[in-house]
């Protein structure tokens, strides 16, 4: 199982911020330096709203708090798994591989600890990957028995105790909980190991709580919204993190966000059964026959679907009833239950899941021998139980009454499979309702959707057209509240409100099912699926042209709506023709996935990247010449400060550095270098499209003239030694990529094609001053040296239009070197385009000879109306211009 590209998105985001941490040793400025460089600074405006990213809260003093915003089904456990290894490679070696799961309820932490604890659980296989198949998981149980749990292991393997938040808290009444803070015999042998600055007062060190601060650990918060109280942020200090990871879908106001996943990203990797199709009925019985028909044919289309992709999936409908409440003749879950049997539906597809009552414990909804079809609840379903098979929320609650979908929404979003399934309606989710206050339901909806990570934008609903009522039923409903029908129960023949009429219900649940059934139904089951069908169509044409740029959303999320800018009136037919020619690859037969012919040659060309320039690289035969000669051999110091423990963490890292160099000393040579350079090759990170092994045996020729006093400066500066290998091997791909990049153009095998068209409007997130010709109502912002090259350019009298070229937003060279986002684009009214990248004159260096060089080559490729030009400031660097020389250039063209 590997990461979609949204969650790689994220490990990516992680990996950048562990990269400020570690240059400012500080949570707080690596924190609001990352989101300054993302999003611009932060500024409090006077009405209440911002821009930027709020600054670091330290809610966890002496630890790094940050958090990670996944909507639900985003998959946020394999993220963290993967997230743990990104962390613990940022850490010193030395430090031990701790890490407490915090889960909020008992049945969440059944499942996380069973999932983590299999080894053939995805979950387990990429924490096994990840840690070299060291790797426990332990419950409380087994931590406070001592069982596999010794000083020895917790240092050599990957330990993860997966806890509740209840059970650790210090104040908690339980006497099970309590054992945390008590003096443990089986946890003798820590005696000594245990820190006794860290021992919390009153208790003993072999206490489990003692032996887990001594450790540090990283610390996980699943559903963290659930862990903000005092009492929780208590719990997490006694826990003495170095690191607490928040995951969830609905942060809250204090959370130090580092990465966002956008919704539309979960439905291009078909994670999600989105939009949510939303129909409104004037009558319970209307629902509950709806629903039985939705359900009947969406397992018809299931069936078709299996004989063709042997994916099993039997539709389940969650049938929501309300509470019972004391006074009130309520619909229970019970009387559903009841009614569901009387139109003689199995009793063994029909199953309670409610507060106090069970009926799906044990059962595996997913199992191709399940029966079950109907779930009765009512709300109280809390994480832990999922099932993607729920296609359909059927909502039973007083039509006097907004339906509540807070906490029970959610099941009904996650897609079977994780796949895109043939027939449309298999990938949407369906809410059924008969309430007189749809709009407050709908409120309701859009806040399940929000605090599940999504918005208000992924549903469509719709209302069945009231009925004219008789005089005699208007007056009914006023008097009392009723409308007449047919048969009933009470004395007077009428049936109350909130009992259910099953003579008013049409479904046989005996019919077999029958592909030729498929699209025999109720008119208003036709309505739904049409309706359904056509916005998920919108909805996934949505989905697929969505792009990994998130500077709305992000805004958005920072509390602020995004400032449209659109192309200025004069320009539009202008840019409406013009394409701006990018290089492309003719791909060989053999490159190509699929066995499909194509129609034409030019899907056989694909949009250029770097990765595809090193198809055949290998570091077997490249140069090892590394100079370490100039690394910095003194060990950094950790900045003492008043908490009692970080000066302590600095005397075990010293000592653990000592221990680890005297420990790979006492080994022969052939050991030395395999240890140093797996000590190496697990911080590189991810180096695609280089595979593991080769980047093994590169780092072992690197090192395979070890001495003595080199391993323990390797030891002592293992990140300065990281970074010269890691620049190192990116020189030998830029060299190779390049070679390719040439070879492919001498052969035609790469050419130019039209192919970015200026997008009809932009976010900008810092607006520049005006500048006469721009070609957006406001452009991106400037330095001073960037805006004296434009303005002096947009003074020309030919010059029709000007850009400010937005980086990984806009314009890409893209070619040998990673893409190059030249600064400006210009048109004239001699239908000349001319990129312009300016450059200080200190950036005088090979980075801005390879953009040169690349600019360069676009410019012969594309035709004689296309130009690229570098300018330096004042400095004469061959091949370029300066900020005086260039004004002249350009006026020429």
């Amino acid at each position: 199982m590997e990461l979609k590209p949204y969650q790689q998105q994220v490990i990516n985001d992680l990996d950048k911020f562990l990269e400020y941490l570690n240059t400012f040793q500080d949570s707080a400025k690596a924190f609001n330096q990352f989101w300054e460089d993302k999003v611009g600074k932060y500024q409090a405006n006077l009405d209440g709203s911002y821009s930027g990213m709020r600054p670091y809260k330290n809610n966890i003093p002496g630890a790094t708090h940050i958090a990670i915003k996944v909507p639900t089904a985003g998959g946020k456990t394999f993220i963290a798994c993967n997230a743990l290894h990104s962390i613990f490679k940022s850490f010193d070696v030395t430090r031990p591989k701790a890490v407490v799961w915090l889960v909020p309820w008992s049945n969440l932490l059944q499942q996380t600890a069973g999932h983590l604890s299999n080894p053939t659980h995805p979950y387990r296989e990429k924490l096994n990957a990840l840690f070299g198949n060291r790797v426990e998981v332990f419950e409380k149980e087994e931590l406070l028995q001592g069982a596999g749990f010794n000083p020895t292991s917790a240092k050599e393997q990957l330990n993860i105790f997966v806890f509740n938040f209840s059970s650790i808290r210090i104040n908690s009444t339980k006497k099970d909980d309590r054992k945390v803070y008590e003096q443990n015999g089986a946890l003798e042998q820590f005696r000594g190991f245990v820190d006794k600055d860290l021992v919390i007062d009153d208790t003993d060190e072999t206490a489990l709580i003692n032996v887990i601060r001594s450790l540090n650990p990283v610390v996980v918060v699943d559903e963290s919204h659930n862990a903000e109280s005092v009492l929780s942020v208590e719990m997490l200090n006694n826990l003495n993190p170095s690191v607490v990871l928040d995951l969830t879908a609905t942060p809250k106001e204090n959370s130090n966000i580092i990465s966002f996943v956008n919704a539309m990203a979960l439905k291009k990797e078909h994670m999600v059964k989105l939009p949510v199709i939303v129909y409104n009925h004037h009558k319970k019985e209307e629902v509950i026959t709806s629903a039985l028909h939705l359900q009947r044919q969406l397992e018809l289309l299931a069936i078709e679907e299996e004989k063709v992709t042997g994916k099993y999936i039997r539709p389940i409908i969650l049938f929501q009833a309300q509470s019972n409440i004391k006074g009130k003749d309520n619909t229970t879950y019970i009387h559903i239950k009841e009614q569901l049997t009387k139109l003689r539906i199995p009793e063994e597809q029909i199953k309670i899941k409610v507060s106090g009552l069970d009926e799906l414990k044990g059962i595996n909804l997913m199992a191709k021998d399940c029966e079950v079809r109907y779930i009765i609840t009512v709300n109280a379903l809390k994480e832990g139980w999922d099932c993607p098979n729920a296609y359909i929320l059927a909502s039973l609650a007083d039509k006097s009454s907004a339906v509540d979908v807070e906490q029970i929404l959610g099941r009904v979003l996650r897609q079977p499979h994780v796949t895109k399934h043939q027939s449309p309606l298999l990938n949407l989710s369906f809410v059924l309702s008969a309430s007189s206050k749809f709009q407050e339901t709908l409120d309701n909806i859009v806040k399940a959707l929000q605090d599940s990570g999504f918005s208000k934008e992924d549903y469509y609903a719709e209302e069945e057209p009231e009925v004219e009522l008789t005089n005699n039923e208007v007056l009914q409903q006023e008097l009392f509240g009723t409308s007449p029908v047919s048969s009933g129960n009470s004395e007077d023949g009428k049936v109350p409100v909130d009992e259910i009429n099953i003579e008013e219900i049409d479904f046989d649940p005996n019919v077999e099912l029958d592909s030729n059934q498929i699209g025999s139904t109720t008119d208003i089951v036709k309505q739904i699926t049409q309706k359904g069908e056509s916005e998920g169509k919108s909805f996934e044409q949505k989905a697929e042209s969505y792009t990994e740029d998130n500077t709305d959303y992000l805004l958005r999320e920072m509390g602020k709506q995004p400032k449209k800018y659109r192309i200025e009136d004069p320009f539009v037919d202008v840019v409406n023709d013009l394409a701006i020619p990018q290089f492309y690859r003719k791909v060989p037969a053999d490159e190509l996935h699929d066995t499909i012919m194509f129609e034409e040659l030019k899907q056989e060309e694909q949009l250029l990247n770097r990765n595809s320039l090193l198809k055949g690289f290998k570091l077997a035969s490249k140069s090892t010449e590394i100079n370490f000669d100039d690394t910095d051999t003194e060990v950094f110091q950790v900045d003492y400060n008043e908490s009692k423990h970080t000066a302590t963490k600095q005397k075990v890292s010293i000592r653990a550095k000592a221990i680890l160099v005297d420990t790979i000393l006492s080994k022969p040579k052939e050991t030395q270098i395999k240890d140093i350079t797996q000590l190496i090759v697990r911080k590189l990170g991810d180096m695609t499209p280089i595979s593991h092994e080769d980047i093994t045996k590169y780092v072992t020729r690197v090192f395979e003239d070890l001495h003595n006093d080199q391993i323990r400066d390797i030891i002592n500066n293992e990140f300065l030694y990281i970074s010269k290998i890691k620049a190192k091997v990116k020189e030998l791909e830029s060299e190779y990529a390049r070679e390719q990049f040439q070879k492919l153009l001498d052969t035609n095998n790469i050419l130019v094609k039209p192919s970015f068209k200026f997008p009809n409007e932009l976010t900008q997130i810092s607006p520049s001053s005006a500048i006469d010709k721009s070609l957006y109502e406001a452009e991106a912002s400037m330095n001073g040296f960037e805006q004296e090259v434009i303005m002096n350019i947009a003074s020309l009298e030919n010059v029709l239009f000007w850009h400010r070229n937005i980086e990984k937003r806009g314009f890409a060279l893209n070619g040998f070197e990673s893409n190059h986002y030249p600064d400006f684009i210009i048109f004239t009214r001699n239908g000349n385009l001319i990129l312009i990248e300016t450059k200080g004159d200190y950036l005088d260096n090979d980075e801005s000879r390879a953009k040169n060089l690349l600019g360069k080559k676009w410019a012969e490729k594309a035709g004689d109306n296309f130009k690229y030009f570098m300018v330096f400031q004042k400095k004469e660097v061959p091949g370029t211009y300066t900020a005086q020389s260039i004004t002249e250039i350009v006026r020429m063209l």
